[in-house]
């Protein structure tokens, strides 16, 4: 199996003064702003992805988001260009490059770039963000599935193409060659994250792409079948290789120490900071995009557990947290609970990877480092030694 550390790089503080609400006002001014903060939070996060880089681990995971302390890393291909010239093999895999707001030949252009930097180690996903970047932006959620879908056309000939012309209804362009291409030809391989739309399920499997599926497990089951079920109808065969589950992880000496250790954060993340810009107080609509996402290819009891419900996680508490702990619904414990967890989770999934969400809010730098080292050490070695063969639902389908 391969491993994938998952880092939203978050802004180096905890607005203490906002927890008792689990309310972060949006938009947060300038004079929350702290440089020096910010600074020691880009380099805190660098240097954790050195030591990913020196344990072993696949890769770390990126993301784009904006005008928020949730994670300061508006141009993850930035990023990843940086964190290449510190690295030797570890992978950047973006999940993903919002293409709705941004420009889809300097999105092209910048994983290019970061491309031939690290030589050959983007691994670059495409997503389509939430309701604050297009509040932001100033771009019409109806918008949202015809500006993604039309940027990735023009990306993918700005690739592949000698020299490409399009006329669509959001860019147009003329006689235009890149440079630089990607290092990895004729491009990197390319990842979608599943948030539960049926129309991105079916998208990404007429471009035979790769998906990252999180969600309780009967909804991520119904995901891949249905995911499988469309690639057959374009001849093809869903792969463990093909599949990234994204879940949580956090290794300690047991489930009452990672609770000690790790709750605080989790439980800021979850009420509060995970939230900012989406709530409904501020005018925002409950769903990002479109009116909600399609969800009719999911079994009729696994509907009710899609989707997010922003404002039922936000009342989440210690006692929802140890439930979902001693339930075995989040990987937390000793290292072997936790390593036998994840390769159940695996296994039932199809995923030959695993992306963790493991340092949650604004994780000080030093339990950051000591959970890749603990995670490292004593449950890496036992998931490189895993390998997922088998997809259960292309397996029942094929049957």
């Amino acid at each position: 199996m391969k491993v994938y550390f998952w880092d939203v790089l978050p802004y180096g503080k905890h607005f203490d003064e906002y927890t008792a609400d689990r309310y972060l006002p949006y938009p947060l001014p300038k004079r929350h702003f702290d440089p020096e903060i910010a600074a020691r939070s880009y380099a805190e996060h660098l240097a954790a992805w050195e030591e990913l880089d020196r344990l072993g681990f696949d890769g770390v995971g990126l993301n784009e988001h904006h005008t928020t302390p949730h994670g300061l890393m508006d141009s993850p291909n930035l990023i990843a260009a940086a964190a290449a010239q510190r690295t030797k093999t570890l992978k950047f895999i973006t999940l993903g490059n919002l293409l709705p707001i941004r420009h889809p030949l300097q999105v092209a252009e910048d994983i290019a770039m970061a491309d031939c930097l690290s030589h050959g180690r983007m691994l670059p996903g495409f997503a389509r963000g939430n309701t604050r970047e297009y509040w932001a932006y100033n771009v019409p959620p109806a918008e949202s599935r015809g500006r993604f879908e039309e940027a990735f056309e023009i990306i993918l000939k700005a690739w592949t193409e000698e020299v490409f012309s399009y006329e669509g209804k959001y860019w147009s362009f003329k006689d235009i060659s890149i440079w630089p291409r990607p290092f990895q030809q004729p491009h990197p391989p390319l990842w979608v994250p599943f948030s539960g739309s049926q129309e991105t399920i079916e998208w990404a499997a007429k471009h035979n792409l790769s998906a990252v599926v999180a969600g309780a497990p009967p909804v991520v089951e119904d995901m891949v079948t249905y995911f499988d079920r469309c690639l057959r109808g374009h001849g093809r065969t869903l792969s463990s290789d093909q599949l990234l589950l994204f879940t949580e992880s956090y290794v300690a000496d047991s489930k009452a120490a990672a609770l000690r250790e790790y709750g605080p954060y989790y439980l800021y993340f979850v009420q509060t900071l995970w939230h900012h810009g989406t709530l409904k107080p501020l005018g925002f609509p409950p769903s990002a995009k479109e009116g909600g996402a399609n969800v009719g290819y999911l079994r009729p009891e696994n509907r009710a557990l899609a989707g997010l419900d922003r404002e039922k996680i936000r009342q989440t508490n210690l006692p929802d947290v140890e439930k979902k702990v001693y339930d075995n619904q989040l990987a937390w414990g000793s290292p072997q609970e936790v390593a036998d967890s994840l390769i159940e989770q695996a296994e039932r999934a199809g995923a030959n990877a695993v992306l963790l969400n493991t340092c949650n809010g604004a994780l000080p730098h030093e339990l950051i480092i000591e959970q890749i080292r603990r995670f490292g050490r004593d449950v890496l070695p036992k998931l490189h030694a895993h390998e997922v063969k088998r997809v259960p639902a292309a397996a029942a389908a094929a049957d």
